[in-house]
């Protein structure tokens, strides 16, 4: 599965109305696009210096159904409300790996 992490920091001045429509909108998307396999997004709890105020992780089969997601309209309209919204976007596309499918588990030391 090609896993799509998506993380937002919002500008000044955005408000909680503002960000409980976009979580209504972002959670609308698996109801309107077939590629979705898996999706999950929520607010930032922590509030470390490093947080982001926001993420996705959603879940695709290959990289064609991740690029029809984007091209989709729904997306797409979902995709300017963000722009609106956020000031710093970051995404991060993988193939993941279950830590449990390392035969060695030394190997995941350097990935700690």
């Amino acid at each position: 599965m090609l896993n799509h992490v998506v993380s937002m920091k919002f500008k000044s001045g955005v408000t909680e109305a503002d960000i409980d429509d976009l979580e209504k909108s972002l959670d609308e998307l698996p109801n309107s696009i077939a590629e979705i396999q898996m999706y999950e997004l929520g607010r930032d709890v922590l509030h470390t210096e490093r947080s982001y105020d926001f993420a996705l992780v959603a879940l695709f089969a290959n990289k064609e159904a991740l690029e029809r997601y984007g091209k989709h309209p729904e997306h797409l309209k979902v995709l300017e409300k963000i722009k609106k919204l956020c000031e710093s976007v970051v995404t991060v596309d993988f193939f993941g790996t279950d830590a449990g499918d390392f035969k060695d588990k030394a190997q995941l030391a350097p990935l700690l």
